[in-house]
């Protein structure tokens, strides 16, 4: 700040003349901080502190003082700071300002805090510190998420505040962007409502008068309260004109809160849903939501004319794990009626994933540790529903129970290594299950419950793991299984009238099944070394190749029961297993003796790196992660002794930029060529080493890495900040982890990436007789750019080789308004042929006020 020279020599004159003065003056003059006595009206004496980063400026004639450049006044429960303070102790009035720079920016607004109360920006501000009422220009200040700005406002002795050509935005900005505001001309507020004059909207900068009230009584709470939901319009092509989330909010208390809501369309479709949520803190939160509608389907009047009535209910719930430690509760279900996400259009959200997903499942689970850790009980019930075919499976519940792997012949007291006994492991594990599969349309029907299969299964593995001749390992183990069911089953003829049937009874009563098998095995690692070849330093090649011999015995004699014969319509003995339907399986009938072998490759290079300067800088290039053959040989076998040999690996190119995965499998034998099964006769006595019989290739390419390093550093920075979100964050923070397109970051100026699968499968087709190649082959692209720094525009798009035709097409295009958001989608073809215009503010408080435009052509 520069001063004329007369103020500097009104400056020096009052410095001289400091000593001297017989006023009653308790201001000393300043530079940094200083402390000032003063006795309040009942004669107590307060602390009022002064800083001054700049300078300070004591007129001891007019008994006023400057204070320059990050000034600070506190006093009492008073705080308030500014480039610029003038106290007067004659007036009892302390201004404060802003100061212009050497750009003519208006820069160290006041920001003042009153008791009690938040921080308030301001332009200037007049406060008596005597009375204690304060008079402010150029207000700005937060309200949950919201931000009130006035060009003036004047508080008196009762709390009141009166309010002078105000707005109300969602813009944090002095001069803020004003898509969207509503101006109040006057208005007063009190603690508990407040109190408007003349009202109106504003909308990019214009008034919009003729949409005004004349006067406003709006609450002021602290707490939630209940009210109503405004609604959106829009219209859709296959139901009419719409008016959605039309509702209610309840708020019960401080620690559930429930939404009911409302679409209604002009074609008669109606849907209506009850959504609650709840929280304890640091304890548990979780919501539930129930949605039901009535959609009304084909053109009026013609054959395909009618209404059908779905439903759909979601519960998630979370527990902290300092609640409770030791024990875990979750819950994930979604469960409704098979239709409902596409007959609704995945709930109005018209989101393609969602609309076309084809399964359900719900998963609810208790767990507690026991024994220091070393014994896990779970439960878990379970839902899962083929929205397809109708098929569901109930799991209520399953149980397992697990300790942890021990050394039962080691000792607590022991010195030195252990011995060869004293390695020898010993696991105990088990699970039950009472499970019921049916149809979702016969699930609340009495004679269901008849359809319940349970058993119960336990598993003892016991291993021994030592080092056999210096660069072996040598593993072996013993596996032990019994089951324990409550049903069998029977096979048998039936004499019908229309001859014999074969009919299958279910006989109730305790079950058990038991087998057991041994396998003891070798591997290694070899190492290879490939010699120098140009920047090439040098190729590593490791080769882990692992055999082991594997026996089981044959369950399927008589004496163990398991198995039994029945003659079917035909004359043909036929062998079944009396627990087919088991949920645990059944012993395997044949006896096994069998060699198992697998070979693993990885395959690197060590590449002089001509980007380091010292000559010195190597870096690694993958060429082959995981090359692995599997197979094996069952000696036991009278025929078709040899497995499939099954095969997959990984690599990358260009810098590790393109990742390659493949697998699939190889069947030694050749096949029937009328039936199409295998027979006992090697490919390669047909002139074939063996028989591709399955493979899948799928490779992925970025041209920017650095989008997808930036989209992952964010995520986590995201995950780091928010260390106890909600199920809803969490579930959009993972949606935004698989899904490129999720995530607008106009920091990124472009992205393009691209992916290709391919499966290749020989399959028998019993009509045609011969072998058939099914071939399924996709590529799909996606990115996004930046138009300008505010605009940006994503794609998405899957095409299907094989049958030559796009599956998936989307394009959004996105605007930052700064404080609001503003979104286009549109799905140029398909089922879901669409678009939809979305302006939605910021401010989490304001996530229901937004403006949105659908025109969908959703076709039933």
């Amino acid at each position: 700040m520069e001063r004329t020279s007369k103020e500097q020599s009104v400056t020096n004159d009052t410095t001289k003349n400091a000593l001297q003065d017989t006023s009653k003056n308790s201001f000393k003059e300043v530079s940094g901080q200083d402390t000032v006595h003063m006795k309040d009206e009942g004669g107590l004496e307060t602390v009022v502190t002064i800083t001054a980063n700049d300078s300070s400026w004591n007129q001891v004639s007019k008994n006023i003082l400057h204070l320059f450049k990050g000034a600070k006044v506190k006093y009492q429960g008073f705080e308030l700071a500014a480039d610029y303070i003038r106290l007067d102790r004659n007036t009892n009035v302390l201004f404060a300002s802003g100061v212009k720079d050497h750009n003519g920016k208006y820069v160290g607004r006041p920001v003042v805090i009153m008791p009690g109360e938040a921080p308030i920006a301001v332009d200037s501000l007049l406060y008596n510190y005597k009375t204690q009422v304060p008079k402010t220009f150029g207000v700005m200040t937060e309200v949950d998420g919201g931000y009130i700005q006035a060009r003036e406002v004047r508080k008196n002795i009762y709390d009141e505040m009166s309010l002078y050509k105000g707005l109300y935005s969602t813009c944090n900005l002095p001069y803020p962007h004003t898509h969207f505001g509503i101006q109040i001309s006057k208005g007063v507020i009190t603690q508990k409502q407040i109190i408007a004059g003349p009202s109106y909207l504003v909308v990019e900068n214009i008034p919009l008068k003729f949409i005004a009230i004349p006067f406003g009584f709006f609450p002021k709470q602290d707490k939630k309260s209940s009210g109503f939901l405004f609604p959106s319009f829009g219209e859709d092509a296959a139901r009419g004109f719409a008016m959605r989330d039309l509702g209610w909010y309840l708020a019960f208390n401080d620690y559930w809160d429930s939404e009911i809501r409302g679409n209604l369309y002009s074609k008669g479709t109606w849907e209506a849903s009850v959504r609650t949520q709840y929280l304890v803190n640091y304890k548990f939160s979780g919501n539930f939501n129930l949605r039901y509608g009535s959609f009304v389907e084909g053109v009026e009047g013609t054959p395909s004319y009618g209404r059908s009535k779905d439903f759909n209910f979601t519960w998630n719930h979370t527990q902290r794990q300092e609640a409770n430690p030791g024990t875990s509760f979750s819950a994930a279900v979604n469960f409704g009626s098979r239709s409902y996400l596409q007959r609704s259009a995945a709930g109005g959200t018209y989101d393609m994933r969602a609309a076309t997903n084809n399964r359900m499942n719900s998963s609810i689970a208790y767990g507690k540790v026991f024994a220091d850790g070393k014994i896990n009980f779970t439960s878990n019930l379970r839902h899962e529903q083929d929205l397809a075919t109708g098929r569901l499976s109930l799991d209520l519940p399953t149980i397992s129970l697990n300790v942890s792997t021990f050394n039962p012949f080691d000792s607590k007291d022991r010195i030195g290594e252990q011995k060869w006994y004293q390695r020898i492991t010993v696991g105990y594990s088990m699970q039950a299950q009472n499970r019921i599969v049916t149809m979702d349309s016969l699930l609340f029907r009495k004679e269901s419950l008849k359809d319940f299969t349970n058993g119960m299964q336990h598993n003892i593995p016991v291993s021994l793991s030592l080092n056999a001749f210096k660069y072996f390992q040598f593993n072996t183990s013993v596996n032990y299984t019994e089951r324990w069911y409550l049903q069998s089953v029977r096979n048998r003829l039936s004499n019908q009238l229309n001859g014999y049937k074969m009919v299958r009874d279910t006989i109730q009563g305790f079950k058990r099944a038991y087998d057991y098998s041994v396998s003891s095995g070798l591997s290694t690692k070899v190492y290879g070394m490939y010699p120098k070849m140009g920047k090439i330093e040098g190729i590593r090649h490791v080769i882990t190749p692992s055999v082991n011999v594997n026996y089981r015995p044959d369950f399927g004699i008589e004496r163990y029961g398991y198995f039994k014969n029945y003659m079917d319509t035909t004359g043909v003995t036929r062998r079944y297993s009396i627990f087919e339907n088991g949920i645990y399986g059944s012993p395997s009938e044949g006896k096994s003796f069998g060699i198992g072998f697998s070979i693993d490759n990885n395959i690197e290079a060590k590449i002089r790196d001509d980007k380091d300067t010292t000559g010195t800088g190597f870096k690694k290039i993958p060429i082959i992660q995981g090359l692995t053959f599997s197979g094996n040989y069952n000696m036991a076998a009278d025929s078709l002794k040899l497995s499939q040999i099954s095969f997959s690996g990984r690599t990358s190119l260009f810098n590790q930029k393109v990742n390659i995965n493949f697998s699939g499998s190889f069947d030694p034998y050749s096949y029937d060529k009328y039936t199409g099964q295998r027979i006992d006769r090697f490919a390669i006595k047909d002139g074939n080493l063996a028989r591709l019989t399955n493979m899948g290739l799928s490779f992925d390419y970025s041209f920017n890495p650095k989008a997808n390093e930036r989209r992952s550093d964010n995520i986590d920075s995201l995950r780091n900040s928010m260390p106890n979100m909600t199920k809803e964050q969490a579930d959009a923070l993972a949606r935004i982890s698989t899904d490129p397109n999720a995530f607008v970051d106009f920091n990124i100026p472009w992205n393009l990436a691209g992916s290709f699968s391919m499966n290749y499968a020989r399959v028998f087709d019993n009509q045609v007789r011969r072998m058939e190649t099914r071939l399924t082959s996709t590529v799909s692209i996606h990115g996004d750019f930046n138009v300008t720094p505010k605009w940006k525009v994503q794609f998405s798009s899957t095409y299907d080789i094989v049958n030559n035709e796009p599956t998936a097409t989307q394009i959004s295009i996105y605007r930052d308004l700064h404080c609001w958001d503003m979104s286009i989608g549109w799905v140029p073809m398909g089922r879901f042929k669409s678009y939809n215009i979305t302006i939605r503010a910021k401010a989490s408080i304001l996530q229901d006020l937004k403006l949105t435009k659908r025109q969908s052509h959703y076709v039933y």
